[in-house]
This record gives C-alpha cells, structure tokens and sequence, in this order.
C-alpha cells in the first residue's frame, strides 16, 4: 500500500498565520494527505483548533525583535541548530510539498527545503510581505497572496489564491445577516489573536456613550489582554451593558455570524473572516504594524463600502461612538454593507491553495 504523502506546514505563532495554515490542514487531510505543522513553542500554543490528526513538530527558532543583546547574538544559532534538526527530518521522511505561512518559526522548514530542493511554496496573508516571506519569496517555487494588490519584490511573481479561512468560517458563507432594529443587537470587538489594548481603552467608552435608544439594545463580546480584562468587564458592567469579555474566543465563526457590527484590527484573517461571513465592521489598523500592512489589508473592504476605516491616530471615544452610532441607527446602510463585505470574500481561497498544492507535487512526481 502506497504511504500517504506527507505535506509539512510551516507558521509562525499568532492567529493571522495559524488561521490559514489550519485551513488547509483540515482539506489536505480530507485529500487523504498526512499534515505536519512545523512551529515553535509559542506556535504551539494555538493548535488546539487544527485537526487531532495534525503531527505537531515543535523546532527551534527566534526572533531578533524580542530579547537583550546576548539573546539576540544567539538567535542565528538557534535558527541554524532548526534548520539542521528539519534537513536530517526531512531526510528521514521526505515531505512532497512545504508550505510556509511566515513568521519566524517557519524559516527552519523554508530553508531546509530551499537547501534539498524541495517543492515548496509561501502564502503571505497581508498586503506586504513579512519579513520572513521577504526573504523566501525569490527562493519558493510558487508564491500565493491573500490580499491583493500584494507588494512583492523585484522579479517575484505570485498567484492570487485569497486568505483561506477555517472550516468553522466556512459553514456561515454568507450567513443571513439581521439588521440593526428595536431589539437585541451584537457587537463584536476583536484585536488579533492577542486583543488590543487601544480598542480596550476606547471601545467601552464610545459603547457607553451611543443614544439610549440604540444602547438599550447592545450586547457586547470583547476580546481583551489578559491584563486588561477586569477594567473592561467591570467598565461594562457599572454602565450597564451587557458583555461577554474573554482574551480569546474560541467560537469567533458564530459570534461574527451573530453580529450586526465588528468592531476590529484589520489582520488578514480577521479580514477574510468578516468579508466570507459578510458582515459591516469599523477597522482599526494596527499602527506599528510593517510597512502599515493592516491599512492595505482593510483596503478591499473599505472600498467596497463594507467597511469604516480608522486611523489609529484619529481614534478617539467621540469619532468611535459616531460611527457605531451611524452604522446601528441605519438598517439599511447596514445591510448593504453587509453584502458589500460579501462580494470581497474568497470563501475558495482554501480550494485555491489545496490545487497549488497538488500542482507542486504532481511536478515532483514527474
């Protein structure tokens, strides 16, 4: 009996590359393929969503951007001791195919199939390349993109394939969407896979301060820093509201279909995720972000009319409030905005990827 083939999944740590990595994890499996992610001990944290099948391989690697400067003096080690241990993996047991998702725990992955001439590929969610990416994309097979237009370097062609979102986004593609009225109306309020401390700072405020007869009617689920959880809670409750406040939301696909309003950093997959659902939203792009990649990530939605976009320097409680305000106190504009977040959605993103896949290893068998 012919070995399934093996397709090794490299991502770093946070929800914006694990998101589309677990999606096409769930498919590849069903495809009758082997999956293994390969990522570091903080992207490990995050795979309690992929499939039990999934073969976790946890592997050294590091970050020049967190740590003093004997900790950064040994990251090229650490990144050279992961890429050693996955050369002598992948000779044990040849993957077909290596996708990297970005971030730094995938670079031992990356580098070790650039290095045995694997068939490999990259997927950049954002509408810049990370860092990581940056460096792979001239050495990569094939590049997919999931915003686009995607900034790429000199001489780089890439493949519009779309952010492919999670089965669980999947089974509400266009969930009917109620629109705001006289009666129990959600937000939800979501900063990454981590939360945000500005939207922490202004979000329960500019809630606060809407006309009563809309606030009468808001129930609220807010995703929050740890640290930053009881202020919010207890801020809700004195005022009266209504709220579910967590760091992290493990049923985000139901909340965003139940929603009349996200409020929202403009991640890709928080992006793909609002727009396959379709749902109006208030983006706030992270500032610090690189090279402002939430901003053009937010651009597909915002030029479409599905969504509000603001500045994190022009964030203040009043500007906030307002838009909220006019987005619940207008049914209509509301569900137009909902569709229009409909018609920017890639809900075969994942499908587009799994045959890019399948093109890689089919060119390996011949």
């Amino acid at each position: 009996m012919r070995p399934k083939p093996l397709l090794v999944i490299a991502a770093g740590g946070t929800g914006g590359h694990m998101f589309p990595a677990q999606a096409l994890a769930e498919v590849m499996l069903r495809k009758g393929w082997r999956v293994r992610l390969t990522t570091d001990a903080r992207g490990a944290r995050y795979t309690g969503g992929f499939p039990h099948s999934v073969e976790i391989d946890q592997v050294s690697s590091a970050t020049f951007a967190r740590g003093g400067a004997l900790a950064r003096l040994a990251v090229p080690f650490r990144i050279l001791g992961g890429v050693v241990a996955t050369m002598v993996k992948f000779r044990r047991e040849r993957p077909e195919v290596v996708v990297g998702f970005g971030g730094y725990p995938s670079i031992p992955a990356m580098a070790a199939a650039w290095v045995m001439g694997l068939p490999r590929m990259i997927q950049e969610q954002n509408g810049v390349l990370g860092r990581v990416n940056t460096h792979f994309a001239p050495r990569v097979d094939m590049v997919a993109c999931g915003t686009w237009p995607t900034a790429l370097p000199e001489g780089v062609e890439a493949m519009h394939t779309g952010n492919p979102v999670r089965a669980a986004v999947l089974e509400r593609a266009g969930a009917g969407y109620i629109a705001p009225g006289d009666y129990p109306m959600s937000v939800l309020v979501i900063g990454g896979s981590q939360g945000a401390r500005i939207l922490s700072d202004t979000v329960p405020a500019a809630i606060a301060g809407l006309p009563a007869e809309i606030l009468r009617n808001v129930r609220v689920s807010h995703q929050a820093r740890d640290e930053d959880l009881e202020r919010v809670a207890t801020y809700y409750a004195e005022a009266g509201i209504a709220a579910d406040v967590q760091s992290f939301f493990q049923d985000v696909p139901r909340r965003l279909s139940e929603a009349q309003l996200v409020i929202s950093r403009s991640g890709a997959s928080s992006v793909a995720d609002i727009s396959v659902i379709g749902r109006p939203s208030i983006l706030i792009p992270f500032a610090a972000a690189t090279a402002d990649h939430q901003t053009a990530n937010a651009r597909g939605l915002v030029d479409a009319g599905a969504a509000v976009l603001i500045p994190e320097r022009r964030l203040t409680v009043e500007s906030l409030g307002e838009q909220i305000a006019m987005v619940l106190g207008d049914p209509e504009g509301a569900s137009r905005m909902a569709q229009a977040a409909l018609s920017v959605g890639r809900p075969e993103a994942t499908d587009n990827l799994v045959a890019l896949v399948e093109m890689l290893a089919s060119k390996e068998e011949m």
